[in-house]
């Protein structure tokens, strides 16, 4: 079993926390493979659903798409049924049409700001990538390439002025490092000793008391 099966294996045996749903949140700065992590957890997870936050942001609003997340996903998971929300067309700059999301066992919100005050209340857990904003900012601007430059010039002050005031690290239950082969699995500063359900890490790898 690898690490990302166990960590698979951990996050099903927390409790739920969004109705039947466990919300597990993938956080970390633009550009710090949020997304890959997202996708292979997906895979290890029996292709879990996973809500990427660029859906529901705009070329207007960046981060102020807490509302949408609520009344879409939110709201209707946490009552037992399922969600449905409208993703953002970044080239046509309009939402498009309703796509499902199912309350499955585990759901994998991903996106910059995933771990956010008003997100964390119905999280189950919440993985920070390990990655400093210049180095995943080098990243994300190489990924994107030349003609996003202007975009990538506004995100990043955004993106600081985002986690300055409403910073998400600081209660990850679960700090995430890329490695050449896999991820370490790091206590984050969210996690308290002596809850009743905790992941511990045992070998660098997440595994549930």
């Amino acid at each position: 079993m690898n690490d990302l099966d166990r960590a698979a294996h951990a996050l099903l045996r927390l409790p739920p926390s969004c109705g039947p749903v466990r919300l597990v949140a993938v956080d970390g700065h633009a550009g710090s493979g949020k997304s890959t992590l997202a996708a292979r957890l997906s895979a290890a997870l029996g292709d879990a659903p996973v809500l990427h936050l660029d859906d529901l942001a705009t070329h207007e609003e960046l981060f102020e798409w807490t509302g949408r997340l609520r009344e879409q996903v939110l709201d209707p998971l946490a009552r037992g049924e399922h969600a449905s929300y409208r993703p953002y067309d970044w080239h046509r700059r309009r939402f498009g049409g309703a796509r499902e999301l199912p309350a499955a066992p585990v759901l994998l919100v991903e996106g910059v700001g995933a771990g956010r005050a008003a997100v964390r209340p119905f999280l189950a857990w919440l993985l920070w990538m390990e990655r400093g904003p210049e180095e995943s900012w080098v990243r994300g601007r190489h990924r994107d390439g030349p003609e996003q430059a202007s975009f990538w010039d506004g995100w990043t002050v955004a993106e600081t002025r985002h986690f300055a005031g409403d910073p998400s690290r600081p209660f990850a239950d679960t700090l995430v490092q890329e490695c050449d082969e896999g991820y370490e699995w790091l206590p984050g500063p969210g996690v308290t000793a002596g809850a009743d359900h905790i992941i511990t890490h045992r070998d660098g790898v997440m595994s549930v008391n």
